[in-house]
């Protein structure tokens, strides 16, 4: 029998080019979103999921559920018998968690425990977590390792993500048949290669990437490049992207560490590189054959100059690597957005 993996917030971005290669792996999720950052599809589907669905030739298992919803939890795990979780449920804008920080350590914070406690009642004691290279706060040294000091967070949301880690380490301390992977993410940019899925920001793009997209595809008229006085070598903000399709593989490599029983685990998820904003935006042009327009403005509060990974340990434990460089991350972003001018919407 294959395994069936819980995937919280697999509608979304990262969440659907995962469950996508579970498929692929030959595991069976099972999703539950919320529709807060996804589009609705036909048959009640996340479009993004519908979509997944066409490229795989099978169907996706799909409940419409909130993490903050104890008793959809319940429900959820009476019916299904899990062997792991894959955690990507949350909210995730650094700019509103500024603003709203009560929505971001209810939906984060409350939403995880809830989770957590429904996985302790039902026996199921393996998860992997959706972290941020944002619990590093400001670099005290580069590239980041995993053993750089967090907590330094400058936002509710990387806060969120660093006590939810927290949460998981103490839980895995305390109970020993818990196994945990924490990964911190870096940029995840690109799209999967058939075009069908990839990012689709709701509103203005907080990211670079799509809103340099957008720009090229004509949606919006110039990118803003937040400071070019940074001290690196074009002035602007580096950054390490990763290709979100390597980034889903190696969430498939932390589901095989669970087998391990390994405990807590904690891994950065990038590729070593960092680019400049300018740097992206030259590749954007050249995958695109476009010109993108750019005016430079003030720098962005809580902005660093320069964050990029060491992802040896998760070579070294894993066996992953991250695989795509950056010419091929900008021509699937590229064809994503060529395709799909309005995102996963019709108008």
């Amino acid at each position: 029998m294959a395994e069936k993996i819980l995937v919280t917030g697999g509608a979304g971005y990262i969440g659907s080019h995962c469950v996508l290669e579970l498929v692929e792996a030959g595991y069976v999720p099972v999703v539950i979103d919320n529709f807060h950052n996804a589009i609705r599809g036909a048959d009640a589907l996340p479009e993004s999921l519908r979509r997944v669905q066409q490229i795989v030739h099978q169907p996706i298992l799909f409940q419409e559920a909130d993490i903050t919803d104890e008793a959809a939890l319940q429900e959820l795990f009476s019916k299904h018998c899990f062997s792991a979780v894959m955690h990507f449920a949350g909210l995730k804008a650094v700019g509103e968690s500024v603003q709203k920080p009560l929505d971001y350590y209810r939906v984060n914070l409350t939403g995880t425990i809830r989770l957590l406690e429904t996985m302790k009642a039902h026996g199921v004691r393996n998860i992997v977590f959706s972290s941020s290279a944002t619990v590093y706060g400001d670099p005290k040294y580069l590239p980041l390792d995993e053993n750089h000091p967090v907590g330094g967070c400058t936002n509710p949301y990387g806060k969120s993500k660093y006590f939810i880690e927290e949460m998981i380490r103490d839980l895995c301390k305390a109970e020993r048949d818990w196994n945990a992977v924490l990964l911190r993410y870096f940029n995840p940019i690109g799209a999967h290669e058939s075009g069908m899925i990839g990012e689709d920001p709701q509103g203005i793009p907080n990211n670079l990437m799509p809103y340099v997209a957008q720009v090229a595809v004509g949606r919006r008229e110039f990118l803003s490049v937040f400071g070019n006085d940074y001290k690196t070598d074009d002035g602007t903000g580096v950054r390490d992207y990763i290709h979100v399709v390597d980034l889903a593989k190696g969430h498939i490599a932390a589901l095989k560490k669970l087998k391990e029983n390994c405990g807590c685990k904690i891994y950065n998820l990038g590729t070593g590189t960092g680019y400049s904003v300018l740097q992206m935006v030259r590749a954007m042009e050249k995958a695109s054959g476009r010109e993108i327009q750019y005016k430079v403005t003030g720098r962005r509060e809580g902005d660093v100059a320069s964050c990029y990974a060491n992802a040896a340990l998760a070579e070294r434990e894993l066996g992953w690597k991250a695989a795509f460089g950056l010419d091929k991350m900008c021509q699937d972003l590229w064809r994503w957005q060529l395709q799909n001018p309005t995102g996963f919407s019709k108008n």
